[in-house]
């Protein structure tokens, strides 16, 4: 995993309805986390790009490795 993005599927809880969304995250990110969820919640390259609500965080996922040309 050291090329290209990670497809990463977030599921968010919000008054009682589920809610998903699909986030690139660069794969070399996740190669320096331990957890998912902190790569979301602590790395500068991720939460400069995107800001996930720990507190409507359900779920993370992996989805897929996206190669770059």
């Amino acid at each position: 995993m050291n090329e290209g993005t990670v497809q990463v599927k977030l599921v968010f809880a919000d008054r009682g309805s589920f809610h998903e969304m699909f986030v690139q995250v660069p794969a070399d990110v996740l190669d320096r986390y331990e957890r998912l969820i902190d790569a979301l919640r602590e790395d500068p390259e991720v939460t400069h790009a995107i800001h996930v609500d720990p507190k409507r965080l359900v779920a993370a996922y992996v989805e897929q490795t996206v190669a770059t040309p």
